[in-house]
């Protein structure tokens, strides 16, 4: 390596972060060497890569919902599974158009590997935000009950672990809640319909069959 590169990468590493680095580096400093915390935020992580801790979630609720013969309680699983999903694939979407880069700082700490180098919306984010509103929805719920637990540490986790910028997880948040939104909106106009599919009506009426 040339000395030229080597005065370079010196002066990089050397230079104080900025902006949203330097909030990350201040949120890490304060919480990183806290006992427990990498380990529960590489939990969350791994929970809701792909948003597939949540679908196994909605899966569950929605196979529960079928079993009592509740036909409206396991359409609405479904379409938590589905929102948390969809908002997944909305986020990799804006991801590849937005293309921002992950943060890079010599001083941030990476504590988790990454499907892409793209930042911009946290996925992460994005499907747990709709999955907690869609699931508290399934589960009977006050509105903000299910979001209140689980998205602010989603979201804290994600810097913790230097993977996202504080406004890529707060985009991933307002992403997710609309993806909800549209969710719920869907089932006011639609829902009702569905239900009298012969899908639903053919399902429903042999699990009352079966409990008899």
């Amino acid at each position: 390596m040339s000395s030229e590169s080597t005065e370079h990468i010196g002066r990089e590493t050397l230079t104080a972060p900025t902006g949203e680095s330097a909030i990350l580096v201040a949120v890490q400093s304060a919480l990183v060497d806290q006992p427990g915390v990498i380990p529960a935020a590489r939990g969350l992580s791994h929970f809701g890569e792909h948003s597939l801790g949540w679908l196994a979630i909605a899966g569950a609720g929605a196979a529960l919902a079928y079993r009592r013969g509740d036909a409206r309680g396991e359409l609405t699983w479904v379409q938590a599974g589905a929102g948390a999903f969809g908002a997944h694939a909305a986020s990799v979407i804006i991801k590849r158009i937005v293309r921002r880069r992950r943060p890079n700082h010599p001083a941030i700490r990476v504590g988790v590997s990454t499907p892409s180098k793209l930042s911009f919306p946290s996925s992460h984010a994005t499907s747990t935000t709709a999955a907690a509103i869609l699931i508290g929805r399934a589960a009977g719920l006050p509105p903000a009950a299910v979001p209140a637990v689980l998205v602010p540490p989603m979201l804290l986790s994600r810097l913790v672990l230097g993977v996202h910028y504080p406004t890529d997880v707060a985009a991933g948040a307002a992403i997710g809640a609309a993806s909800a939104g549209a969710v719920i909106a869907g089932d006011k106009l639609f829902g009702d319909k569905i239900l009298g599919s012969r899908l639903f009506r053919g399902r429903n009426s042999s699990r009352r069959a079966d409990v008899r």
